[in-house]
């Protein structure tokens, strides 16, 4: 078998049904041989072990570990999933403290043994200050890490699809920025459908409430549905995501990335980017102005985000942040 690259890729919360999944993905694109699968959870890391074995991808190394030295040493790339997953009835923010505690031990992890890492995915929640805190602590530039924001545009994207019944492939243009879950600002303005304005498509403004909605409850809706929140779609656009970064097909999907502009500033938001093998790279946001509206409120709710972190003592004050980063 034919891979992108041999370079080590690490696999971080590789015994729950996310990594496993993402473990499975990777090696099935044909990413790298060279896949590291690391969890605390001796016991479902090696099980995750056993069953990619079983699989007898061809030319694969898979490795497993619970030594944090040992999964980041030399690691090109890696996917982080290592966190707390969201419950029925909890918000991302509930998860906020403790998994952005874990967040700031990962970010120490690859400090100190990969500082060379070229690039890294954050997917857990909620990702736009677990990101942030690992990238802080990481010390790596801002282009090298990002976070997962794709599947709320996907979700946005189905929707359209299943309202006008079409193909999900055929609408275009779906995308939301800002923050991941609840907060994300719906951009609307560029939407196609098989080709066709979405305002030329007679969509009340009711049903597109209705769509806004579904959509911000689109991962609330899986774990009502199947008892547990997401994993195969966060897996699958994390592995995209990372495939971007090896060099593979670009990433163009919306991701959260590290903002400091004249107007929004010091967080991860997502914003329309690409991800490459130079980095994550991203471009200005356009859209009407009820639009762009929603993106000023979604930034206002990141910032508070943020500063709840710096009271809680997990990041420090912006102002000190090149202590620990000196590319921020």
């Amino acid at each position: 078998m034919k891979f992108l690259t041999e370079e080590k890729l690490t696999i971080v919360g590789a015994g729950g049904m996310i990594g496993s999944n993402m473990a499975q993905t990777a090696l099935m694109l044909g990413l790298t041989p060279n896949v590291c699968l690391y969890d605390i959870f001796e016991q479902g890391v090696h099980g995750v072990a056993e069953e990619i074995y079983h699989c007898g991808f061809e030319g694969a190394n898979v490795t497993w570990t619970t030594d944090p030295a040992v999964a980041f040493k030399d690691a090109k790339y890696i996917v982080s999933s290592g966190g707390a997953p969201r419950k029925e009835g909890m918000t991302r923010e509930d998860l906020l403290k403790g998994n952005c505690q874990i967040a700031a031990e990962f970010g120490d992890f690859i400090h100190q043994y990969c500082p060379d890492v070229k690039h890294v995915v954050v997917i857990f929640n909620p990702a736009d200050v677990t990101a942030l805190t690992a990238l802080i602590h990481s010390g790596l530039k801002p282009e090298q890490l990002t976070s997962l924001a794709a599947l709320d545009s996907t979700r946005l994207q189905e929707a359209l699809a299943q309202e006008f019944g079409v193909q999900q492939c055929k609408v275009t243009g779906a995308h939301t920025y800002g923050g991941h879950g609840e907060q994300m600002a719906v951009f609307a303005s560029q939407v196609k459908i098989d080709g066709k304005p979405l305002s030329e498509m007679n969509l009340s403004a009711e049903k597109f409430a209705d769509i806004k909605q579904r959509t911000i409850q689109g991962g609330s809706n899986i774990i009502k549905l199947r008892g547990r929140s997401s994993f195969q779609s966060p897996a699958y656009n994390a592995v995209k995501m990372i495939e971007g970064a090896m060099g593979g097909e670009p990433f163009t999907l919306p991701a959260g990335t590290y903002v400091n502009t004249e107007k929004y500033k010091n967080v991860m938001m997502a914003m329309p980017t690409i991800i490459d093998a130079t980095g994550v790279h991203y471009s200005e946001v356009k859209g009407t102005a009820d639009e762009m509206a929603a993106l000023d409120a979604s930034y206002v709710h990141l910032c508070k985000m943020r500063d709840e972190i710096v009271d809680l003592g997990i990041v420090p004050p912006v102002s000190e942040w090149k202590k620990l980063n000196p590319y921020l």
